[in-house]
């Protein structure tokens, strides 16, 4: 497998967490470390760290019901042993609210830019989704 297609499954592995609801991959594919940084579609905005962003993530990703996601006009460039990659991210399901026992369908289009370092195997440094107004 190139280098290119290994980053690309760590991306799809990253969105497939929220079909499989195995949180435990999300602590695999992310670089454990004070560099580590991402910046969400969801509040809070603010620059989170490694263990606040798994923490948002698994919130995030067992929010939804029917959670599917589509990764389009993907850009991957490889630079030694860091990648950066951009791409359109569509994602929707059921939002949940466990305590009223309610849904809402939710539709979110935005652009993700993911930042990974290859250290042994790629691992996710930052990121960054953007909601795009509809």
């Amino acid at each position: 497998m190139t280098d290119k297609e290994e980053v690309l499954k760590v991306i799809q592995t990253f969105f497939e967490t929220g079909k499989t609801k195995d949180f435990s991959v999300l602590g695999n594919i992310q670089l454990n470390s004070p560099e580590f940084s991402s910046f969400s579609d969801v509040p809070p905005y603010g620059l989170k760290s490694y263990s606040d962003s798994l923490v948002l993530e698994e919130l995030k990703f067992a929010s939804f019901s029917d959670y599917d996601y589509e990764i389009k006009n993907v850009k991957i460039s490889i630079f030694g042993s860091t990648g950066v990659v951009t791409f359109v991210l569509n994602q929707k399901g059921m939002l949940v609210d466990n305590k009223a026992f309610t849904g809402q369908h939710i539709t979110i289009n935005g652009r993700a830019t993911f930042v990974l370092i290859k250290e042994g195997a790629w691992k996710i440094l930052h990121y960054h989704l953007d909601k795009i107004s509809n």
